[in-house]
């Protein structure tokens, strides 16, 4: 097998149906296919079975053949966020260390500084203004790959832990697709528009989104960058019929003005799915009064490929819950001993599928405490009812969420503490109506030192992904602690403990 034989399978049989819909133009099915076949040419001269393969390209054509293509000639998909700086794109280097760059016109320098960055060198590859690999030699066709080969190693802080490259299979990948194919509220047909607003680089994007809508035969939406005005306008002149997007897209949709956004904008669309964080009862009911859609929530992790449970099965959706498991995806509910708890009790998920991520890259530890007895243990806590329709009641150990994205507190703070002016830093996430938790630092500061907040997020800026960034730094005298020391993120998160120097940063640095 090899996945990308199941995402290209329409270019035999439908191959002019539009595949990729986007500011340049249309691509079909069948001229996808080609360009994918010249890519792994050009790649399968490059790097072997196995090779690790850095991605840096955003939603655009450019990411799409880099990636079938890394996959046709049995290389391993490493995607990364374009936007992130250098620093951080060396860091992930660092770990994966990659036969090959792989980089769109657009992020071409990004890559150079990230690569200069890196401890030895790597080639770089910046693909054509039209997304092909220059001077490719003749097209090659996908190689065989096990279902239990490595097809993608995507970045996760995952159910605990600073972020980690997690293993995920040619089986797991199209296990999941499977799953959502064979269930009847989430299905998507040839005939399908899917809206492409989420990263390809993030699991949602790519195997919700991009992966399912090829491997039905139907066409994406790419967008880039999201912009609520411009993306509903999109969703509107190319008839999307599925959006997937995450809590805070629905609620910069709900924000717009009526000239913005028409009661009618969403007339085509049929599904309207949520997931990567908690949906907002607020953000739903507003989006359903308004555009007269109702919004699924669902659930799921990277380490499940990642679609666990959704709301879909149902024609309205039950605020709060995520739904039952998708057919083929058993879940349990267990307490500290692992004992399964009772109905209405809560107890963390366990997983168990075809889906379920093969470990972390080069982190057995870390794997076998997350892989046991052929269950993935989450680290999340739910509720399940008397007809199996789960709520999530907390989530993994610490880590944030913001817009959808996975923030682990101790890279921020790593991030932060090397500041000459600071002592000790903590970090935690809060609610936010637009983003769904916000990061907020909470800093003691080294003797004789002022730090200025917006000096710090400069600094740790030079590090961190935009997104990872606090929107807030509190300047504190000290941090709550236990008798033995350890930090007490809970009382951070629940109080404000500033003593009056408490200083509110309101812009974040580029």
């Amino acid at each position: 097998m090899n996945l990308v034989s199941a995402l290209l399978g329409s270019a035999a049989t439908t191959p002019d149906r539009p595949a990729l819909l986007g500011p340049g133009g249309t691509i079909t099915h069948g001229e996808l296919a080609a360009r994918v076949g010249r890519g792994a040419g050009g790649l399968g001269s490059r790097v072997g079975a196995d090779d690790r393969v850095v991605i840096i390209a955003g939603n655009e054509p450019a990411f799409v053949v880099a990636y079938l293509a890394c996959l046709a000639v049995g290389a391993v998909a490493v995607p990364c966020n374009p936007a992130a700086p250098a620093q951080e794109l060396a860091r992930e280097l660092d770990v994966i260390e990659p036969a090959l760059v792989v980089a769109s016109q657009e992020n071409g320098d990004r890559a150079r500084r990230a690569i200069s960055r890196h401890d030895r060198d790597v080639p770089l590859l910046v693909l054509d203004a039209d997304a092909s690999v220059p001077d490719a030699p003749e097209p090659r066709a996908p190689v065989a790959r096990a279902a239990s080969d490595v097809a993608v190693l995507l970045f996760t802080a995952g159910t605990g832990g600073p972020p980690k490259p997690a293993m995920l299979t040619h089986g797991s990948l199209l296990a999941n697709l499977e799953q959502v194919q064979s269930h009847l509220g989430l299905r998507v047909g040839a005939d399908d528009v899917v809206l492409g607003v989420l990263p390809f680089f993030h699991v949602f994007g790519l195997n919700v989104v991009l992966d399912l809508a090829l491997y039905a035969g139907a066409a994406v939406s790419v967008v880039d960058h999201f912009h609520p005005a411009e993306t509903l306008a999109r969703v509107q002149r190319d008839g999307v019929t599925v959006v997937a997007a995450v809590p805070a897209v629905y609620s910069a949709w709900t924000a717009l003005p009526d000239g913005d956004a028409p009661a009618d904008g969403f007339q085509h669309v049929r599904l309207c799915v949520s997931g990567a964080a908690a949906l907002g009862a607020d953000v739903a009911l507003t989006f359903r009064s308004r555009f007269g859609r109702p919004v699924h929530d669902g659930y799921g992790l990277t380490e499940a490929s990642p679609v666990v449970s959704t709301s879909a099965v149902a024609a309205e959706p039950r605020s709060g819950s995520i739904g039952p498991p998708l057919p083929g995806v058993e879940v349990r509910l267990v307490d500290s001993e692992g004992r399964d708890v009772l109905e209405g009790d809560a107890g963390e998920i366990l997983v168990r599928g075809p889906n379920v991520f093969a470990g972390y890259w080069h982190d057995d530890a870390t794997t076998q405490r997350v892989l046991r007895d052929g269950w993935l243990h989450t680290g999340d806590v739910g509720v399940v009812d008397d007809d199996g329709w789960l709520t999530l009641v907390e989530r993994a150990k610490d880590v944030i969420i913001v817009s959808g994205f996975n923030v682990y507190p101790g890279e921020v703070e790593a991030a932060l503490a090397d500041h000459p002016a600071v002592a000790e830093v903590a970090v935690v996430g809060e609610p936010h109506p637009r983003t769904g938790e916000t990061v907020v630092a909470f800093v003691v500061p080294a003797p004789d030192a002022v730090p200025d907040p917006v000096e710090l997020l400069r600094h740790a800026g030079r590090r961190l992904a935009r997104y990872k960034l606090p929107t807030r730094v509190d300047i504190v005298s000290t941090l709550p602690r236990s008798f033995t020391g350890k930090l007490l993120r809970r009382e951070l998160a629940a109080e404000d403990i500033a003593t009056g120097l408490a200083a509110e940063a309101t812009t974040k640095p580029r």
